[in-house]
């Protein structure tokens, strides 16, 4: 779906992607983790050609990612920000349909997309003429999502979606997100610095530090070969922090998959 050769972006002479070559298949939810300021935010939106790189260069099946067809083929991809980057002037119908409306989409069209959205997130109808201020953060997250959906783009990037969510409303969208790429089966890139996230939502992990890639691979690979001692010190840091918070004991690896053990339910 994507490709990433020599790819790397620095602002005022300090690099933000190192040289970074990286490839994303099609189908899978691949998800960028790393401490902040590691690169990870850069380089999802060098991915959505939102930036241009200094060097190297982009692929997105297979067509070249330029300054002049960027605004063009970024109508294939979905974004979702941490904020929900909500218009606040529109109602959440008028942020879901936006481009749509743009494009001139009819209406029994629109209508029908933003009814397969409501459904597929579990959206209330009776939200739909809401604005953004009289909306909760999930609910907020949840248009923002449909947004990103509405145009059924081939490639889904989310920027810390719930990063500012408080833990409840954050453990009921991580299983409902899960629930929503198995059943689109779409190619979603996702920003997150919870390793826990990372594991619940993602088929492969990327650890990034200092503006490159340190280690690829599924959970397990990262906690059972870590290529470097930072490996084991990022996966160590969150354990710790986690266990703090709840007061469960370190040394359980099942504790690295507690989303899952929560979330099942019928």
């Amino acid at each position: 779906m994507l490709q990433l050769v020599g790819v790397s972006k620095s602002y005022n002479g300090t690099p933000a992607l190192r040289p970074t070559n990286l490839t994303i298949a099609a189908g899978c939810t691949t998800v960028l983790i790393g401490p902040s300021g590691c690169g990870k935010s850069t380089l999802l939106r060098l991915m959505a050609g939102l930036i241009q790189p200094d060097s190297g260069g982009i692929t997105f099946e297979g067509v070249p990612v330029t300054p002049v067809n960027a605004r063009e083929l970024r109508r294939r991809i979905g974004f979702v920000v941490q904020d929900g980057g909500l218009f606040p002037h529109l109602t959440a119908r008028g942020n879901v349909t936006l481009l749509a409306r743009h494009l001139g989409w009819d209406r029994l069209r629109i209508d029908n997309r933003l009814t397969e959205l409501m459904d597929l997130t579990r959206f209330s109808s009776k939200l739909l003429e809401h604005y953004p201020v009289q909306l909760s953060g999930g609910q907020r997250q949840r248009v923002s999502l449909m947004r990103a959906l509405m145009l059924d783009p081939a490639l889904l990037l989310l920027d810390e979606p719930l990063g500012a969510l408080d833990p409840l409303i954050r453990s009921d969208l991580q299983a409902d997100l899960r629930g929503i790429f198995q059943t689109l089966h779409k190619t979603v890139i996702l920003v997150t610095h919870d390793l826990g996230e990372a594991s619940f939502l993602g088929d492969m992990l990327v650890l990034m530090q200092s503006g490159r890639i340190v280690q690829q691979g599924t959970f397990a690979n990262l906690l059972h070969a870590p290529v470097e001692e930072f490996v084991t010190r990022f996966i160590n840091a969150q354990r710790s922090v986690s266990a703090s918070a709840t007061s469960l004991p370190q040394a359980t690896e099942s504790f690295w998959r507690p989303h899952d053990v929560r979330r099942e339910r019928p």
